[in-house]
């Protein structure tokens, strides 16, 4: 008996929720697989999240789609799921599409069918709406160099922190069929800026890791994930805690809950990439894992207490930036503010100041809170979290 495309929807909506490339993630409403997402100067956009496939010749230890599990399969035609989303998105309930897959024939068969659903969309229907596309490891060049052309987006799950553990949980993919469509979309970026052509992947790539899957520490993580900032171009990195989905030797036996670590990974990667912090001044070499108690920041300046108190009326932007409780819309709010007058406590946390963090390291009218890092830190830590587990 043949599937309609409402079964295929349900399955394959589901089948998508692992991945987190949508930085609202799933909203309330009765369509299955929507996700919201945060565009260009702040507008929100409602995406069909979905999966061409979940019928993966793969057989990842970690993932629910794997081959050997016996669970529904479903896949789309090119015609049907470019039916799908014009029907949802003319009757205004997407504003677009984000599609991925599973592995379901070949790399090169399945980067295919998903190029030609953007295609399809973009040129023969004129379908104006945002396009996210997954791109396959392993599929050919040409093949990701068409999806760059017509996805507003595009992604590289990369999963895994190192070749190790790709090879132990996931066998049949490898760091170079993940790493060279990542490096190639970032040169192919870089190219289109340059010529100020503005057409290839105008809102960039991100990538995904999945965290205590496997033991690497939070230090080589970030260290992956700021590599490729730097040569990959890569807009975002997603951090995915651990769950388990299937019973596998190769897993962690009784794994401990992930979702405070990945909090605080998600927390350095935003000091990587907004407030000029490096991987090696979060965690130096004696320290691979970060804090679960204390945020990154206030970590390092507990680390480094000759470089504060901070005088607000003189110091730098990157100097504020690196001042626990300060963000740069706060920083720049100071330097603003003070060209015109002496700023006092109260105006800091009206310039959006974090108060309560920020004074142990900031000096005004020649007052500051005078107190050894251990004090600082016993008073920064709420009492139930002085005994806070290991994670």
């Amino acid at each position: 008996m043949s599937m309609d495309t409402t079964q295929k929807l349900l399955i394959l909506t589901a089948a998508a929720r692992s991945d987190l490339d949508c930085q609202y993630g799933e909203i309330a409403t009765d369509l299955p697989g929507c996700c919201r997402i945060c565009a260009g100067n702040g507008r929100q956009i409602t995406l069909l999240k979905i999966l061409f496939s979940n019928a993966c010749v793969y057989d990842c230890a970690y993932c629910a789609n794997r081959r050997g599990n016996d669970i529904p399969r479903a896949t789309f035609t090119v015609e049907e799921l470019v039916r799908l989303t014009l029907e949802l998105y003319h009757k205004g309930r997407i504003g677009g599409l984000f599609l991925t897959s599973a592995v379901w024939r070949t790399p090169d068969n399945t980067q295919e069918c998903l190029n030609q659903v953007a295609e399809e969309l973009r040129f023969k229907h004129q379908f104006g709406g945002y396009i996210h596309l997954k791109v396959i490891p392993g599929a050919d060049p040409a093949l990701i160099r068409r999806a760059g052309l017509v996805a507003d987006r595009v992604s590289v799950n990369i999963e895994l922190p190192t070749e190790r553990a790709l090879t132990n949980l996931a066998p049949d993919k490898s760091r170079h069929s993940i790493l060279a469509p990542m490096l190639q979309i970032g040169a192919d970026i870089a190219q289109d800026r340059q010529e100020r052509q503005n057409r290839y992947v105008t809102a960039g790539q991100t990538s995904q890791l999945i965290v205590g899957a496997s033991p690497e520490s939070d230090r080589q993580i970030l260290l992956l994930s700021q590599a490729l900032y730097r040569r990959a171009g890569l807009r975002r990195m997603y951090y995915s805690a651990y769950r388990p989905v299937n019973h596998d030797r190769r897993l962690p036996q009784n794994p401990l809950p992930q979702q405070l670590r990945e909090h605080r990974l998600y927390q350095a990667d935003w000091l990587l990439r907004f407030y000029g912090f490096q991987t090696e001044e979060l965690l130096p070499g004696d320290q691979p894992e970060l804090d679960p108690r204390l945020d990154p920041k206030t970590v390092w300046a507990l680390r480094h207490p000759e470089c504060f108190p901070v005088e607000i009326h003189t110091a730098s932007y990157t100097t504020l930036l690196r001042t626990p409780g300060i963000g740069p819309m706060a920083a720049r709010r100071i330097l603003a503010e003070r060209r015109h007058r002496r700023l006092d406590f109260a105006d800091l946390r009206k310039l959006g100041v974090i108060t309560s963090r920020a004074r142990y390291f900031l000096a005004w009218r020649n007052e500051f809170f005078e107190a050894s890092p251990e004090k600082i830190r016993a008073l920064l830590l709420p009492p139930e979290q002085l005994r806070l587990p290991g994670f």
